[in-house]
């Protein structure tokens, strides 16, 4: 190697190896070790055998052998959780190890605790989507093959742990299913029972977003923002600006709904409609127009 190449090598490693004043603006030392992705990748398989137990083991489980398996896994979770949740606070609030080892422990405990309601609410998901959609032919077709599943999943398991005020974990695990799926939801976003999605690619959930239950989306909707409001330095505020959408509402594809509005129960959004205002109860939204006699039935003419 000559002098020249030598001394460039050590010029952009003595670049690179400092701090740069925008990481110390931007609080991106990276001096504390993050959670692992492959850890939670496999956090997340251990979560879906407990949810589903007998569908995704890897051999077969026996009535007899169910509940020994259960306890292995919920075991492996709180094990598995509390390492992560460690690294997690260690890295977003700079905690001693003492410390963030105790809060990784007490955080993964509360969220073990949640797994059974965890599981209730995804097979009220499952019970939504196979009873949306005409081409499914069992419900356990619906929890191997449908990509919401897999989505919700990690949506309410993510929703859990962001409850629960665990820094960094809740969106690297909705990050996993978004680019498994295309399906897009922050941890934040507030999602009641029955929820299903048909199809699925390109929908995106704002954190803010409001579902109730029994609703209903196609490919393509987004429930988004429609602008960002900022405060006296500039920074953007953290307030409520995605949509509310009441129980019993369907959203064909590739509707965007945007802004603090709210979509009233009992509605249906047509497809490529962009919407920007409230709507009551029982309303039928066409693209271009609001219809106020109820000109279609169960998506025709949409």
């Amino acid at each position: 190697m000559n002098k020249t190449i030598d001394q460039t090598l050590q010029r952009v490693t003595e670049l690179l190896a400092s701090v740069s004043k925008n990481e110390e603006l931007m609080g991106l030392r990276g001096n504390n070790v993050m959670p692992s992705v492959e850890a939670l990748n496999e956090l997340m398989l251990q979560v879906r055998s407990v949810v589903f137990p007998g569908f995704f083991d890897r051999s077969a489980t026996t009535e007899r052998m169910r509940p020994y398996r259960i306890g292995v896994d919920v075991e492996r979770i709180f094990c598995s959780l509390a390492r992560q949740v460690a690294f997690a606070v260690a890295f977003g609030c700079e905690q001693d190890e003492a410390t963030s080892r105790s809060m990784g422990q007490r955080l993964a405990q509360q969220f073990v605790d949640q797994l059974p309601e965890i599981r209730r609410l995804l097979l009220t998901d499952v019970a939504a989507i196979k009873a949306n959609d005409p081409a499914v032919t069992s419900a356990g077709e619906v929890v191997y093959s449908y990509p919401v599943v897999q989505v919700m999943l990690h949506y309410r398991t993510a929703h859990a742990l962001h409850e629960l005020g665990v820094p960094i974990i809740p969106r690297i695990i909705t990050e996993l299913a978004h680019s498994a799926t295309g399906i897009d939801i922050h941890p934040a976003a507030q999602i009641g029972e029955y929820f299903a999605i048909d199809h699925g690619t390109g929908v995106v959930i704002g954190a803010t977003s409001i579902i109730g239950n029994h609703v209903t989306l196609y490919q393509g909707v987004t429930l988004g923002a429609k602008n960002f409001q900022h405060d006296e330095q500039g920074q953007l505020l953290d307030v409520p600006r995605h949509p509310i959408i009441e129980d019993n509402v369907v959203v064909y594809s590739n509707a965007s709904i945007l802004g603090r509005i709210t979509i009233g129960h009992n509605s249906v959004i047509g497809g490529n409609v962009w919407l920007d205002h409230s709507v009551p109860p029982h309303s039928r939204i066409r693209q271009g127009k609001i219809n106020s006699q109820p000109g279609f039935t169960d998506g025709a003419g949409i």
